[in-house]
């Protein structure tokens, strides 16, 4: 049995936002359409996360990999050094702090008040 198509729906975008996208998804191989997907799949990683642009293109692109069935994946001393900075810089306690306290919206739990 062949997978159901995924619904589409249209919208209207500025002609510029378009050539752009197609200028970006030609060396990239993916149709307007995909390059503009991406780019909302990038800015809603980044939103939701907190993560930079580039740590979500990372994200992608190891997700994609899986996908693919790549075997090569990131070595365990890269993943390492990418945790490291970020303890270094503070966005992981800041990552681990927002987090917290989102989960915490959600379940309607108080907040912890600042010190």
């Amino acid at each position: 049995m062949a997978a159901s198509p995924r619904p589409f729906s249209s919208v209207k975008l500025s002609a510029a936002l378009v050539q752009q996208a197609r200028e970006a998804a030609q060396p990239q191989r993916r149709s307007v359409a995909g390059q503009i997907e991406y780019w909302a799949t990038l800015g809603r990683i980044a939103d939701e996360t907190g993560l930079t642009v580039q740590e979500a293109r990372e994200a992608i692109a190891r997700y994609d990999a899986r996908q693919r069935g790549d075997t090569a994946d990131e070595s365990l001393n890269a993943i390492e050094a990418r945790f490291a900075d970020a303890d270094t810089s503070g966005r992981l306690a800041e990552a681990v702090r927002s987090t917290v306290n989102a989960n915490r919206e959600r379940a309607g739990a108080p907040l912890p008040r600042a010190a």
